[in-house]
C-alpha cells in the first residue's frame, strides 16, 4: 500500500557542479568483469549499490584472462544507476521510469516494472537514478520524483511505495528489516521492509545524494551540508557530526574504523570516524578537479575516479599515489 509524507510540495534540487546529459540511445553491455578478491567475505552477487552496506565496491570474483561480450540489450532511454545481479537475475533502472530484470545468461527481459502504468509515449514518467537493493523479499529504489518504490522480485509487481518531497539519487542499504535511503529534501529515511511504513525520518541541513553506509548499528551519510553524520539505525538519533568543509555527492566506503571519500575541494580524505580526525588527504599535485565517483576499497587500495577524466590508485594505510589511469570520460 502507498505511504505519502505530508510535508512541502515535492521539488528537484539541482546538484551543483553537475551538468545534465541530454536522453541518447544506452547500448546496455554484459561483461564478464569482476574486481579481484580483496575484501573480507564479500557477496558473490552484486545485490546493492556498492555490494553491501560498507559500500566498499568489492566483489567476490576474479577477472578472466579475456573479457567477452556475452549479451547486449538496446534501451531507448538513458541509465544513470548500477545494476544489481542476484541468483542469475540482473535488476536496472532507466530514465523512462521502468525497472527491468533481465536473465543474466542471455539478456531476455524477464518483466518490466514501470512508475507510470499505460503512461502517454509523450508524457513524463519519473525515472530512475537510484541503483536497486535486491533482497530476498523484493527489489527497492527511488525515483526523480521522490518515490520510493518496493517490487516483488518475482513478478515485477508493486508491493508498496512512500512519498518523500523531492528526488531521490541516494541507494538503499538495509539494516535488519527495514530500508535506509537519502532524498533531496534534506532528508534520511528509514522506512520498514515489509510495508513501507515511516520508522524515522532525520532532517540534515542539505540534500542527501550519498548513499548510506551501514555498519553494526550506525548508519554513515556524508551530505550536501558538508557533514560527515553518524547516526543510530535503531533509534534515528544522531550520535557524531563532523563537518568537513566541503561539499559531497560521493557515498562513503568504511573498512573498520575508517571511512574514505572523494570531495568537490579536489581530495580524497580518510577520516577516522569514531575519533572524528583526518588520517590523511590526497589531491593531484597539478590540478583541481572534484570527485563525484564512490571510492572502491580494499584490504590495500583505495580506486577513485576524478572528474579529470582518470582513475586514481592510492595506498589505503598512507594516501600515497600508486597509479593513475587515463579514460576517455
Amino acid at each position: 500500500m502507498d505511504r505519502k509524507m505530508q510535508s512541502a510540495t515535492r521539488r528537484q534540487i539541482p546538484v551543483r557542479g553537475v551538468v545534465p546529459m541530454r536522453p541518447r540511445l544506452i547500448l546496455v553491455s554484459l561483461l564478464l568483469v569482476a574486481l579481484p578478491l580483496y575484501a573480507e567475505d564479500p557477496s558473490p552477487d552484486w545485490a546493492s549499490f556498492r555490494n553491501g552496506n560498507t559500500l566498499r565496491g568489492i566483489a567476490a570474483s576474479k577477472l578472466p584472462e579475456k573479457l567477452e561480450l556475452k549479451w547486449k540489450l538496446k534501451l531507448g532511454e538513458m541509465i544513470k544507476s548500477t545494476a544489481a545481479i542476484v541468483d542469475g537475475r540482473v535488476y536496472i533502472g532507466v530514465l523512462s521510469g521502468e525497472l527491468i530484470c533481465l536473465d543474466l545468461q542471455d539478456g531476455k527481459r524477464i518483466w518490466t516494472y514501470k512508475t507510470v502504468e499505460d503512461v502517454d509515449p509523450n508524457s513524463f514518467a519519473p525515472g530512475f537514478k537510484s541503483s536497486p537493493l535486491v533482497t530476498d523479499k523484493g527489489v527497492y529504489l527511488g525515483d526523480e520524483e521522490g518515490i520510493f518504490h518496493a517490487i516483488d522480485r518475482s513478478t515485477g509487481k508493486k508491493l508498496w511505495t512512500y512519498e518523500t518531497s523531492a528526488e531521490i539519487i541516494s541507494s538503499a542499504s538495509l539494516y535488519k528489516n527495514t530500508l535506509v535511503f537519502g532524498s533531496y529534501d534534506n532528508s534520511l529515511y528509514c522506512l520498514n521492509q515489509a510495508d513501507g511504513k515511516l520508522v524515522w525520518q532525520y532532517a540534515t541541513m542539505g540534500p542527501v545524494n550519498c548513499s548510506p553506509a551501514v555498519i553494526g548499528n550506525q548508519t554513515f551519510v556524508t551530505g550536501c551540508d558538508e557533514h560527515l553524520r553518524v547516526i543510530n539505525v535503531e533509534t534515528g538519533k544522531q550520535e557524531l557530526d563532523m563537518p568537513l568543509g566541503t561539499y559531497l555527492i560521493a557515498s562513503p566506503a568504511v573498512l573498520d574504523d575508517t571511512l574514505y571519500v572523494g570531495t568537490y575541494a579536489s581530495e580524497v580524505v580518510a577520516i577516522d570516524w569514531k575519533n572524528q580526525k583526518r588520517i590523511w588527504a590526497f589531491r593531484d599535485p597539478k590540478r583541481d578537479f572534484p570527485y563525484h565517483a564512490s571510492a572502491a576499497v580494499t584490504t590495500e587500495r583505495i580506486i577513485v575516479g576524478g572528474n579529470d577524466k582518470r582513475l586514481h590508485c592510492l595506498d589505503r594505510l598512507s594516501g600515497k599515489e600508486l597509479w593513475v589511469f587515463d579514460t576517455r570520460g
